[in-house]
């Protein structure tokens, strides 16, 4: 989206990073923002960076792709000037790193942001500026680690296995960009500036798997925590059942489709008890009824029972290969890759983002371009923005109609919320939410509590004449309208876009459903785990392979890629307001699932994709490595990268002997001996702490970091000294909830309200009355009707 209609057209973004840290501003740049990415004589660090195809660090071509690249000597008088003239010129910096790439020209974010009243900066780095732990540096296997993630992945009573690399940096790099804009809207509000210290473990906590966050639909009903030992027992609420040329995967939730699972089977009498109509009762039966499936799946095709499912209505996937997934149908459809070329003529394909705004994709133009190839200036004049102040908060005075559910639709609505829009939760008892169902005798869940706080609740009947009349005016007085139905549910009920528009010309429309509106898998009934497995995500997170009929993998327990789709989702949003604001007009987003579990993985597809069509890639020398330590289920992760001291490490180790192996001397030799190493690592940890370790290598500069879970997590001293969690109460729960509080340590954001989160129809009047300037006998008769429904209890008050 490179046109002046693009969202963020006219948006200055200086880039200083480097590393992951570059795919923050990529996320802007393919949204229409003119990125500038600063580059030292010598080229960026980063353009030698694994896995390359010829001399091409693929990662960077990738991660610096829709920018212009400007080469400034920072020991060059007349360039220290240039620089100081482009951050002067530009809307946001954005620079990685401690001191980072700002230090080298005599300055830093915080000083820019001292020096320029209307600039937002940014410093990304691993853990922040300051805290005890701000000097550490960390991998993506560390991040796993030290998030809880990884306490949840693999089987019981074995190692914790590691998802695939890339996931965390993805996720933190969207989390950035959400941050950033907002601090970008709020200067556009205020004229005001800011600094922001992001933290990537930070942005992995908030947006990758949460421990303090929505669980999902099955984990909120059947009270899976995080705070036990050992991995989770309970992993099978998604489960994958071998056949006759694979595995597939089922994702039974609602009683209908469990019905119809229950009639594929041939309706066993044992099976109609009333019970198994719920998670809770068929997880008590999942042995019976799994052995049922597995003998209907057995013989069957891949192919044969997606399609079967799909007809019967039964949510189900295969389990694809990243080779399967070139291949299929639905992406070639939907043109979700494209061809890029590299070093010396060579063509790889690439994912092509997966954010589709009015019917084009915002994916990449150009990919990196050579160091140097742009003037040190800025291409137009900052467009006028002409928004009207809003309150403290950055979003205040915006107004969402918020139609989505389950994780990827809520979290969207509460990213809004907590930011000080008026988000509106639009909900029926017929149709409510699915994370409103928590355990016997919960009358609201956990998830529940964390992803609607700050919200309102409307219960209205959207499928009556009278419910979609009133929610057609409350479209006129909105600025956005969220939703995350299957595709072609809005105009089932009479609101599509077009018609949206009509009542709201300036409305945006932000959908995400599970394949995108588009192609042969667009009217599937997905929800996380089915798009992880039809994307290659769940066979790229596995262990050593199936064992007894036991399938390998140990996707299970999370919720990728919903929260990382809301931070996109946000981002596009936000991006298409500005716009707005600009040009007067809406917009209509939407995101597919898939295409985002790809597309933030982008390297990782690339470069596989490319050796399976022969073309030979120098992969990442890391080695990466889960490490048993002193205790009952203790462990650690550990990164020796392929620049690591080898000789301290071997010091480190106890093992003086190993500087001189052979086996170890080059990055090369310790991949290939890489089991080997391990091995002897594990000796080493077998007998020490997890913290104990990761503090002796951190101080060698070797990421590593103990294997938090959900409580650890509360305590690590970097959260702590950053404040990044507050207790949020609710009068449903017993117990006060940890609860993240802001994008980002900022200057100007405030912390968020932890207003609760309603009950079903709890300011269905006080909407009515206030929005919509409905009489009390007018409201009252149409809950009489059932057009509108109001909770029993006392409602609360609006601000």
């Amino acid at each position: 989206m490179s046109t002046p209609d693009a969202p963020l057209a006219g948006l200055r973004i200086l880039d200083l990073s480097v590393g992951p840290a570059a795919q923050t501003a990529r996320i802007l740049a393919d949204l229409g923002a003119d990125v500038l990415a600063l580059e030292p004589r010598t080229g960026s660090p980063s353009r030698r960076e694994a896995p390359r195809i010829g001399n091409q660090s693929l990662s960077f071509a990738l991660r610096n792709a829709n920018k212009r690249s400007v080469v400034l000597d920072a020991n060059d008088d007349g360039d220290r000037t240039r620089f100081l003239d482009l951050a002067a010129g530009a809307d946001i910096v954005i620079d990685s790193g401690i001191p980072g790439q700002a230090a080298e020209f005599g300055t830093s974010c915080a000083r820019l942001a001292d020096r320029h009243a209307h600039l937002v900066t940014m410093s990304i780095t691993d853990f922040g500026t300051a805290g005890p732990r701000a000097t550490w540096t960390a991998s993506d296997a560390v991040f796993y680690a030290l998030s809880s993630v990884l306490s949840r992945s693999g089987p019981p009573g074995a190692a914790p296995v590691l998802p695939p690399d890339g996931i965390a940096s993805a996720t933190a790099a969207a989390q950035a960009a959400w941050a950033v804009l907002v601090a970008h809207y709020q200067r556009l509000r205020t004229g005001r500036g800011d600094y922001l210290d992001f933290s990537r473990y930070e942005g992995v906590l908030q947006a990758l798997d949460p421990p303090f966050g929505s669980h999902g639909q099955a984990a909120a009903a059947r009270g899976i925590n995080n705070t036990r030992r050992d991995r989770p027992r309970a992993q099978d609420s998604y489960p994958i059942f071998a056949c006759r040329d694979g595995w597939v995967r089922i994702c039974i939730l609602a009683p209908r489709q469990w019905r119809a699972m229950r009639a594929w089977l041939g309706e066993p009498d044992h099976f109609h008890d009333p019970q198994y109509d719920t998670i809770a009762g068929r997880a008590v039966a999942f042995d019976q009824i799994g052995a049922a499936i597995a003998a209907l799946f057995a013989p069957r095709s891949v192919a044969e029972l997606v399609a079967s499912g799909s007809e019967r209505g039964v949510p189900i996937a295969g389990v694809l290969s990243p080779r399967e997934v070139l291949d299929a149908e639905h992406f070639r459809a939907t043109k979700a890759w494209t061809t890029a070329e590299l070093a010396e003529a060579v063509t790889v394909p690439v994912p092509d983002g997966c954010v589709v705004i009015d019917g084009r994709r915002a994916g990449i133009r150009w990919l990196a371009p050579p160091a140097g190839t742009s003037e040190p200036r800025w291409l137009a004049d900052r467009p006028s923005v002409p928004v009207e102040p809003g309150g403290e908060r950055p979003l205040s005075g915006l107004t969402i109609l918020d139609l989505g559910v389950i994780v990827a639709g809520g979290e969207l609505g509460r990213l809004f919320g907590d930011l000080g829009a008026e988000v509106i939760k639009v909900e029926s008892p017929t149709y409510p939410d699915g994370l409103r169902q928590g355990r016997p005798g919960q009358s609201i869940s956990e998830s529940f509590a964390w992803t609607h706080r700050n919200q309102h609740s409307l219960g209205i009947d959207l499928r009556s004449p009278r419910g979609a009349e009133l929610f057609s005016q409350l479209v006129s007085r909105a600025d956005a309208v969220f939703a995350n139905f299957k595709p072609g549910t809005l105009a089932s009920l009479g609101l599509p876009y077009s018609t949206l528009r009509q009542f709201n010309p300036q409305i945006v429309l932000t959908e995400s459903s599970a394949y995108g509106d588009t192609g042969p898998w667009s009217r599937r009934m997905g929800y996380g785990p089915l798009v992880r497995s039809s994307t290659g995500i769940t066979q790229l997170w596995q262990g050593r392979g199936a064992q007894d009929g036991v399938h390998p993998f140990h996707d299970a327990v999370t919720v990728f890629p919903d929260h990382l789709v809301a931070r996109l989702a946000a981002v596009a949003t936000l991006a298409a307001l500005i716009r707005r604001d600009r040009a007067g007009r809406g917009a209509h987003i939407h995101i597919s699932q898939a295409e985002t579990a790809v597309s933030l993985l982008d390297i990782g597809y690339a470069s596989t994709w490319a050796q399976q069509e022969g073309t030979p890639v120098i992969g990442d020398l890391a080695v990466h490595g889960v490490y048993p330590c002193r205790g009952d289920d203790e462990w650690c992760v550990i990164t020796l990268s392929p620049d690591a001291d080898w000789n301290a490490i071997a010091s480190t180790l106890g093992r003086d002997e190993l500087m001189n192996d052979p086996r170890f001397t080059t990055a090369d030799r310790r991949w290939d001996s890489r089991d080997e190493l391990r091995g002897i690592v594990a000796d080493y940890t077998c007998s020490r702490s997890p913290a104990e370790v990761a503090d002796t290598l951190q101080a060698l500069g070797v990421p590593a970091g103990p294997m938090h879970r959900g409580a650890d997590v509360l305590t690590d001293p970097q959260v702590r000294h950053r404040s990044l969690y507050a207790e949020m109460v609710h009068p449903a729960l017993d117990l006060a909830l940890p609860t993240e509080t802001r994008p980002s340590l900022s200057r100007h954001i405030p912390p968020a309200d932890l207003r609760p989160a309603p009950t079903l129809g709890e300011h269905t009047r006080e909407v009515c009355r206030r929005l919509l300037a409905l009489s009390d006998d007018t409201i009252e008769q149409l809950l009489t009707d059932g057009v509108l429904h109001a909770t029993p209890t006392s409602e609360g008050q609006l601000p």
